[in-house]
C-alpha cells in the first residue's frame, strides 16, 4: 500500500488513526444536507467557529443521520450558502440579495454564529443600535414606571394609555371649539377681536362675558391639565433618571404641554390686578393659546405611526437639509431672474427681489396661489423654468426618505410578523423501529465474515467520524455515499 502524501496542515491539527496509520485530520469532509441540496466541507472549516452549531462536533450531532452518513437541516437552502461561506471566509458574512432581512436573521440565529456576528451584520446593514431600557431599582417604582411608559405590559396600563389619549383629544377639540363664533367668549382677550358673520347681513349674537368658574372650556381644560400634571409628576418620580427624563423628546412635549395653562392664569390674574403692560399680556395670552396645539404631539407616545414618521425624519435630516439648501439657491436664482424680466411692466407685483421670494417658493413647490404672476413673455419663461426646477429639486432625498420610512415600518412590525409565523424545527434523527432485529443482526454478521480476508481494502466505518468520507491515496478508490452540488 502506498503511503500518504505529506499533508497541509498547521501544527496543531489533531491526529486521527487512518488505516492503520497516523494522520492529521485537516482534510476530512463533512456533508450536510440542507433541505436535500447536500454540501461538503471540510472539518476544519467548520472547527474555526467551534462555538457555533456547525463548529461544534456535539451540537450537530443531534442532526446527524446514519443512514446517509450527513447531517440533515430543514432550513433555508440559498441562506446556507453565506453561512458557509462564513466558516470558509473566517468570518465574512454577506447576505443574499434576494433573500429578506429577516429571513436571513433567522437562520443566523438557528445556526448560532453569536451576538458578535448578529452585530457586525446589524452594523453593516445599517441597523440603527436600539439602547437598553433602564429600569427603576425598587419593585414599586418599577411597577408604576411600566404602568404609565410602557402600555404593552400590562392590561392596566393599556387603560391607563387609553385615559390619556381620550384626554388629549378632549383637550384638542376644546381647543378648536373656542374659536367658533357661537362659543367665543368676549373677555377672552388672547382672541382675535373680529366680526363673525353668517352672510353679508345676518350677524351672529354673541354670548355675554362668564367668570371661569361658569365656563365649560375653561373647566374642561382644567381637568385635562390636572391629569396632564398628575401624569407627568407621576412618571418624574417612578422615571430611573431624572436627567435622561428631561432629555427625552416626549417628556419635553409633556411639559410644554402643561405649562401655558399656569403661566395663562398667572397672566390674568396680573392683568386684573394692574401689573404689566396689557399688550406685553395680550401678547403672551396669544403664543401661550398657540403653543396649546402642540398637545397633539403628545399621540406619539402611544402611536406607532408617529413614532415611525418622527424616526424618519430624524434619520432623513441630511436629505432635508440638502432640500431646503437646494430650495434656498433656487429662490435666490429665481426670484432675482423674474424681478428683472418684469421690471419693464408698469403694474407688476414684483418690486424687489426679497417681494418676489414668496412667488418663487410657491411656484417651486408648484401650490400656485395665484397671487402673484408674471406678465411678459420673459417673466413667463422664467415662472416656466421655476416651476420645472422645484420639480425636479423635491423629488431628488424623497426616495431616500421613502426607504428610510420603509426601514422603520418594517422594523417596527418585525416583531409582530415573527408571532405569526412559527418556523418548522428541524427534529433530531432517531433511528426508525426495526421489525426484524434478529435478521438484521445475522445479515450483518455473514457480511463481516464475508469480508474478513480483504481488512487492508476496506475501512470500518467506525474509524471515521460521524459524517465522514475518507481521503488521501489508497489502493481502493474513495469511497462517497454523497456527491456534492
Amino acid at each position: 500500500m502506498e503511503k500518504l502524501l505529506p499533508l497541509p496542515g498547521g501544527e496543531d491539527e489533531p491526529i486521527v488513526p487512518y488505516e492503520g496509520h497516523l494522520r492529521k485530520d485537516c482534510c476530512e469532509r463533512v456533508v450536510i444536507n440542507v433541505s436535500g441540496l447536500r454540501f461538503e466541507t471540510q472539518v476544519k472549516t467548520l472547527r474555526q467557529f467551534p462555538n457555533t452549531l456547525l463548529g461544534d462536533p456535539r451540537r450537530r450531532l443531534h442532526y446527524y443521520d446514519p443512514l446517509r452518513n450527513e447531517y440533515f437541516f430543514d432550513r433555508n437552502r440559498p441562506c446556507f450558502d453565506s453561512i458557509l461561506y462564513y466558516y470558509q471566509s473566517g468570518g465574512r458574512l454577506r447576505r443574499p440579495a434576494n433573500i429578506p432581512i429577516d429571513v436571513f436573521l433567522e437562520e443566523l440565529k438557528f445556526y448560532q454564529l453569536g451576538d458578535e456576528a448578529l452585530t457586525k451584520f446589524r452594523d453593516d446593514e445599517g441597523f440603527i443600535k436600539e439602547e437598553a431600557q433602564p429600569m427603576p431599582d425598587r419593585a414599586f417604582l418599577k411597577q408604576v414606571w411600566l404602568l404609565f411608559e410602557h402600555p404593552e405590559t400590562s392590561q392596566a396600563a393599556r387603560i391607563v394609555a387609553v385615559i390619556s389619549v381620550l384626554v388629549i383629544l378632549i383637550s384638542i377639540v376644546i381647543f378648536c371649539l373656542e374659536t367658533l363664533p357661537e362659543f367665543r367668549d368676549e373677555r377672552d382677550a388672547s382672541l382675535p377681536l373680529v366680526h363673525h358673520r353668517l352672510n353679508s347681513s345676518v350677524h351672529y349674537a354673541l354670548p355675554p362675558p362668564k367668570p371661569h368658574s361658569e365656563d365649560p372650556f375653561f373647566i374642561v381644560e382644567t381637568i385635562c391639565i390636572c391629569w396632564f400634571s398628575f401624569e407627568f409628576l407621576v412618571r418624574f418620580a417612578a422615571c430611573p433618571s431624572k436627567p435622561a427624563f428631561f432629555k427625552n423628546i416626549m417628556n419635553m412635549i409633556d411639559f410644554v404641554a402643561i405649562i401655558p395653562y399656569f403661566v395663562a392664569l398667572g397672566t390674568e390674574f396680573a392683568r386684573q390686578r394692574g401689573v404689566g403692560q396689557p399688550a406685553m399680556s395680550l401678547a403672551i395670552l396669544r403664543v401661550i393659546r398657540l403653543v396649546r396645539v402642540f398637545r397633539i404631539f403628545k399621540l406619539s407616545r402611544h402611536s406607532k405611526g408617529l413614532q415611525i414618521l418622527g424616526q424618519t425624519l430624524k434619520a432623513s435630516m441630511r436629505e432635508l437639509g440638502l432640500l431646503i439648501f437646494f430650495l434656498f439657491i433656487g429662490v435666490i436664482l429665481f426670484s432675482s431672474a423674474v424681478y428683472f424680466a418684469e421690471a419693464d411692466h408698469e403694474e407688476t407685483s414684483f418690486t424687489s427681489i426679497p417681494a418676489a421670494f414668496w412667488w418663487a417658493v410657491v411656484t417651486m413647490t408648484t401650490v400656485g396661489y395665484g397671487d402673484m404672476s408674471p406678465e411678459t413673455v420673459g417673466g413667463k419663461i422664467v415662472g416656466s423654468l421655476c416651476a420645472i426646477a422645484g420639480v425636479l429639486t423635491i423629488s431628488l432625498p424623497v426616495p431616500v426618505i421613502v426607504s428610510n420610512f420603509s426601514y422603520f415600518y418594517h422594523r417596527e412590525t418585525e416583531g409582530e410578523e415573527q408571532s405569526q409565523y412559527v418556523h418548522i424545527t428541524t427534529c433530531p434523527y432517531t433511528p426508525p423501529p426495526s421489525p426484524a432485529p434478529a435478521a438484521i443482526r445475522e445479515k450483518a454478521r455473514l457480511r463481516e465474515k464475508n469480508h474478513s480476508g480483504d481488512t487492508n481494502k476496506t475501512v470500518p466505518n467506525s474509524e471515521f467520524l460521524d459524517g465522514m468520507v475518507p481521503m488521501g491515496n489508497s489502493e481502493v478508490p474513495n469511497k462517497r455515499l454523497v456527491t456534492q452540488v
